[in-house]
């Protein structure tokens, strides 16, 4: 099995060490090959919100920059690591530009069957609404979304708080290889049936073959299958998908 870890850190110091540390664990478990990503590294652009990624492809970018190399990086793996230190309540910098340049994987899913995580180093606290978004943004992307982990690396680190770290990355490399190993394609939860349903049906009323969404939505089958990928939906989730689908097409023919 294959781990990326994308670290958006400039140092290789708390937040490089712990990603370091979780896949070294990984490798423990099993047979895990793995690669640590410093976003660093790569030349990453500003996106410009032309918006010619989701309305036309994403290969029609104007940026000249190391977008698919990393992309690329994703695609070859089984799990999958965003790892970013607390700036300012937030994602670093790196970390923002980098998911920012992954904008039309929003509109179009496509990492299903992958494993997703996240670690957030922190000075005293904050990180845990981070480990909420990346949580968000794994979902969004199409990840199976094992919960990140935020660990506090205030200076001086004391005895006790390395402990505490040590255990924190102990739990949750536990929990990503047993969710790695599964590599399930699960039944979607209602608010995951919801964003799908919703979405496909406002695309089909809204869209047309101009636009990249609808084509891309066409040439996978989901404006007729039941989810992303083939999964048995119980009677209640069918009921509601249906449902979904009336009120979402209902709303976007009052818009159109």
């Amino acid at each position: 099995m294959k781990v990326t870890a994308f670290v958006g850190s400039v140092r290789k110091k708390h937040t490089y060490n712990a990603t370091e540390q979780f896949l070294q664990k990984l490798q423990s478990f099993g047979d895990v090959e793995y690669e640590i990503v410093p976003l660093s590294d790569y030349n990453l652009e500003v996106c410009k919100g032309c918006k010619l990624c989701l309305d036309k492809g994403e290969e029609l970018c104007p940026l000249n920059d190391d977008r698919d190399k990393l992309i690329a990086k994703i695609i070859n793996s089984d799990g999958v690591v965003f790892a970013s230190p607390n700036y300012s309540f937030h994602v670093s910098g790196l970390m923002k530009i980098f998911l920012d340049r992954l904008g039309f994987f929003f509109h179009r899913p496509r990492f299903f069957g992958k494993t997703f995580t996240s670690i957030v180093s922190q000075g005293v606290y904050g990180g845990e609404a981070i480990v909420k978004y990346f949580n968000f943004i794994g979902n969004a992307l199409g990840f199976n979304v094992v919960k990140g982990c935020c660990i506090t690396t205030l200076e001086p680190m004391t005895e006790k708080g390395r402990g505490k770290i040590d255990r924190i990355i102990d739990r949750q490399s536990k929990r990503f290889y047993a969710t790695l190993m599964k590599k399930e394609y699960p039944s979607p939860s209602l608010f995951k049936l919801m964003v799908f349903r919703m979405s496909r049906s406002s695309m089909k009323i809204m869209l047309n073959e101009n636009f990249r969404d609808y084509t891309y939505y066409l040439e996978k089958g989901w404006f007729e299958s039941g989810y992303y990928y083939p999964v048995k939906l119980n009677p209640v989730k069918k009921l509601i998908g249906k449902f979904l689908d009336m009120t979402a097409t209902r709303s976007a023919r009052k818009n159109s």
